[in-house]
């Protein structure tokens, strides 16, 4: 088991190695990354026991007379007598009960994720559960999965939540005052820097409430479904919810597009919009290049497609330093 190994390699650290034992510690990590993954788990999980002397006592005295060897396996070789055979099982009782802890400490802390946009950005990522998460530009979240709940904190801006079914974590989303439930649904909330809040329900339902109770009065009126809109001017107590035609629902979402329409626009000015929406980045080295003009519809998450179409201009030398880079200059 890596977990147990790792464990007795920690404790002998703790002690201090010798230079021929640090050797044989850092092959052991080689030899599979999942070794190296198990270590910074259980310094994680270490840290949370820190203030238990006595268990962290019994922890070590199980471990280390192993690990100057073999991790783990010669506790539980053939003992002398009785009483080191109670001794030997009772240490490796005690060493299986502490990393059955450390499992479940680190199963049961929450990690938190954060994700942010600039004022021009976007970001779309996708959740460890499957849901998928779009920024609108200066926005931030905070996310935290844990068995029991799948929790998003939108501390600013706008997001587009796509949430996967997992009747056993609900998906909660708050901003200020304000939580957002969903209900296997997809929904947009926007939180204004005066404290104004606006959810959007475009597939499902979601149920909205406040630290008081529901916030609308009954649990029925808490309850959002797809085209419905929720619009809190800066307190919860005045919320109102309105249903919103395609076209109304079309404009407020329009953010998410990812086509756009360049009209004479500077090519460093539509460089700087497809990089907000595409990992390879656009560099145009040439000053006088950046200030050309250039006009039409282009999907900004197609850079590839763009480079090729300037390519063809004949005059634009295209550069390709890296997988992610992508550099823009004229030709001589």
């Amino acid at each position: 088991m890596i977990e147990t190994a790792a464990t007795a390699w920690l404790i002998e650290r703790d002690d201090g190695f010798t230079p021929h034992r640090e050797r044989e510690f850092a092959q052991w990590l080689r030899e599979d990354p999942r070794r190296t993954e198990a270590i910074a788990r259980l310094e994680k999980s270490l840290s949370v026991i820190k203030d238990m002397p006595a268990f962290r006592a019994e922890l070590t005295t199980a471990f280390r007379p192993a690990a100057a060897v073999v991790p783990f396996p010669r506790l539980l070789s053939r003992p002398r007598d009785r009483r080191t055979t109670w001794l030997g099982w009772g240490a490796a009782s005690a060493a299986l009960l502490a990393c059955a802890f450390l499992g479940w400490s680190l199963r049961s802390a929450p990690s938190e994720v954060r994700y942010a946009t600039t004022v021009s950005g976007y970001q779309r990522a996708q959740l460890e559960d499957g849901s998928t998460l779009e920024l609108n530009g200066a926005s931030r979240v905070r996310v935290r999965f844990s068995s029991e709940a799948r929790q998003v904190q939108l501390d600013a801006g706008e997001a587009n939540f796509v949430v996967a079914k997992d009747t056993a974590r609900p998906f909660v989303v708050r901003a200020g005052d304000v939580s957002v439930q969903a209900v296997g649904t997809a929904f947009n909330v926007r939180y204004g820097s005066n404290g104004a809040i606006e959810v959007i329900v475009t597939e499902g339902k979601v149920r909205v409430s406040s630290p008081g109770g529901v916030l609308l009065g009954s649990e029925d009126a808490s309850l959002l479904s797809a085209g419905e809109r929720l619009h809190t001017p800066n307190r919860v107590a005045s919320a109102t919810v309105e249903r919103v035609s395609s076209g109304a629902l079309r404009e407020a979402l329009q953010w998410q597009s990812t086509l756009a329409e360049f009209a004479d626009m500077p090519l460093g000015d539509a460089v700087a919009r497809f990089n907000t929406r595409s990992r390879v980045q656009l560099i145009v080295d040439d000053p006088e290049l950046a200030s050309r003009r250039i006009g039409g519809t282009f999907a900004l998450d197609q850079a590839e497609a763009f480079v090729r179409l300037l390519e063809r201009d004949g005059t634009i030398v295209v550069d390709r330093r890296s997988e992610s880079e992508i550099h823009l200059r004229l030709a001589q």
